[in-house]
């Protein structure tokens, strides 16, 4: 554990300890006590909490459909479902442009019908819409498995003692799925509360979140002491909401002692008939965007002037040609297909960083859990929540720390490009850690007692025990490292070099300049980063990892 720790220590303490020194007394006084500071701590919770709700409003329906019932393509269901959540941001934000925007398929579907147009970006419901995208995924596998190891035959004998359908599931069924709805619950709010991307580009400069706000005021004020008083307080709020989730899901990932049953194939055409409908919404949702950005990428912006005339627009790949060439005045130094080989070097990088840690951290949490000294087992617990730290944290605030720590002696690694792949590393990390240690909790004690036995000795063992057993579930996570190094945006917007530009940072760039040569190599490349991101979760299910999220 000595290397997970110094980096901890490195990258992570000594970031925050720069935010807090350069915040001091009488600024973070003069944050507290701005009446504009709190218009953005308390949209902040709003967007989250609403998020929240809309997002459970569909993905409880979900939830129990792959929970409780087998039907043919729910594999498939799944894999597409879970697409989302792994997106980065500004593809969403550009594929919701693609679909709802000014120039989006409702506009020009509206205008062919000569009716008005309907326009809600940069609305706070754009927001929700893109929010509930993206985290409904996470109650159907949070709560959609638990709920799937429940005995069926609890609220079926309250029916039977004479309690309706209704009563039975809130006197029997809720109170056993409390721990799994609160633990779902509170990360889908942490994931909405640390938004960052999203609301930048969807939203508009009223709505502001606390992310938003320290991007704000480091970038358009130079404020320092305002941005690192203002990223103190979200950590305060982040950590304790953490902490929370931390304890849920332990009670969540308990064993319930009931038998799971087998899922049940849908029977009657009204079981059929509403299974359709929440398949429907899920895919038209979930996945609507993200084909509607591919289809625009293809399509001249100039179509809605001849809808009337051509109601079947002609498809281009000028978007796509464009991507190898730069403007003059460009903000990057290289040309936009460019920052498709950086973003794959940072990804490998953090690939490679991620396991190096990653491994040792899971290999010694499991070692410790199955140990007979209380002391090992309860110290565990405390090294694990003191790992899982960043994922209570932005990615802006983590950004903020690293441009403040690594910006003068003795470690002024600014101008060094590895600045990013740690930072990546650094909010992989906990993803690479969860997807990692069950499996590893997984392997039986007295397998390696018996190849000890056998005369094997601690690296034989560890070869052809742990490591047949653990390759599957170290894909995953590699997958994961790469998948979420790709999309990063809060971190890197603070920390990158004008020559090593990423995809993401390049997207943000086009869709904020005029023109429609730029939004539409805007769309290219958010189509690329959509495929390149979809493939890597598309292999994690290929794998047949049961929990995808369960972190």
């Amino acid at each position: 554990m000595l290397l997970p720790l110094l980096f901890f220590a490195l990258f992570y303490f000594y970031p925050l300890s720069a935010i807090i020194g350069v915040s001091g007394l009488a600024g973070l006084s003069a944050t507290l006590t701005d009446p504009h500071t709190w218009r953005v701590v308390g949209f902040t919770f709003w967007q989250a909490t609403l998020s929240t709700v809309l997002t459970f409003a569909l993905g409880l329906p979900a939830a129990y459909l792959v929970g409780r019932y087998r039907f043919r393509g729910q594999t498939l269901l799944r894999a597409f479902t879970a697409i989302p959540f792994v997106m980065p941001t500004l593809v969403v934000a550009a594929g919701f442009n693609a679909l709802l925007g000014p120039n989006g398929w409702l506009a020009l579907a509206l205008a062919a019908l000569r009716l008005p147009t309907l326009n809600i970006v940069n609305t706070l419901a754009a927001i929700l819409l893109a929010h509930v995208f993206y985290n409904t995924t996470i109650v159907m596998r949070l709560v959609g498995d638990y709920w799937g190891r429940l005995d069926p035959r609890l609220p079926q004998a309250a029916q039977t003692l004479g309690l309706t359908p209704l009563r039975a599931f809130a006197a029997v069924t809720l109170p056993l799925l409390g721990p799994a709805l609160l633990a779902a619950a509170l990360l889908v709010f942490i994931f909405d509360f640390t938004s960052f991307g999203v609301i930048l580009v969807l939203g508009n400069p009223r709505l502001a979140t606390l992310e938003v706000e320290i991007y704000r005021q480091t970038f358009a004020f130079f404020n320092l002491p305002a941005a690192a008083a203002l990223a103190l307080l979200q950590l305060a709020c982040t950590f304790g909401l953490a902490i929370a989730y931390a304890r849920l899901s332990a009670r969540a990932s308990r064993p319930i002692g009931l038998r799971a049953p087998a899922p049940q194939p849908l029977v009657t055409a009204r079981q059929k008939l509403a299974a359709l409908a929440v398949i429907a919404v899920l895919i038209i949702l979930l996945n609507g965007p993200l084909i509607a950005l591919a289809a625009r990428s293809i399509t001249p912006l100039d179509a809605e002037a001849r809808s009337l005339a051509h109601p079947s627009p002609a498809f281009t790949f000028d978007y796509y040609r464009a991507l190898f060439t730069a403007d003059r005045g460009s903000a990057f130094f290289v040309t936009p297909i460019a920052t498709v080989g950086n973003s794959l070097r940072y990804a490998l990088i953090t690939v490679a960083f991620s396991l190096a840690l990653g491994l040792p951290t899971a290999w010694t949490l499991a070692m410790r859990q199955h140990s007979n000294n209380r002391v090992a087992r309860r110290s565990s617990g405390l090294l694990e929540a003191l790992l899982l730290l960043p994922l209570g944290t932005s990615a802006v605030t983590l950004g903020l720390g690293f441009l403040l720590a690594f910006n003068r002696a003795p470690l002024n690694l600014r101008a060094s490009p590895i600045l990013v792949p740690l930072a990546h590393t650094l909010i992989a990390f906990p993803f690479v850690v969860r997807a990692l240690l069950p499996t590893w909790q997984s392997i039986r004690p007295q397998w390696r007692q018996a190849a000890a036995t056998l005369g094997a000795s601690p690296w034989r063992t560890w070869q052809r025990i742990d490591l047949p057993l653990i390759g599957r579930a170290a894909l995953v996570a590699a997958a994961f490292a790469f998948a979420i190094s790709l999309g990063e945006f809060g971190a890197t917007a603070l920390i990158y070099r004008p020559e090593y530009p990423t995809i993401p940072l390049a997207i943000y760039t086009f869709l904020g300049r005029p023109g429609a040569l730029n939004y539409g190599r805007a769309l290219a490349l958010s189509t690329l980063l959509m495929v390149i991101t979809g493939g890597s979760i598309l292999a994690i299910e290929r794998l047949r990892l049961k929990n995808l999220t369960d972190f």
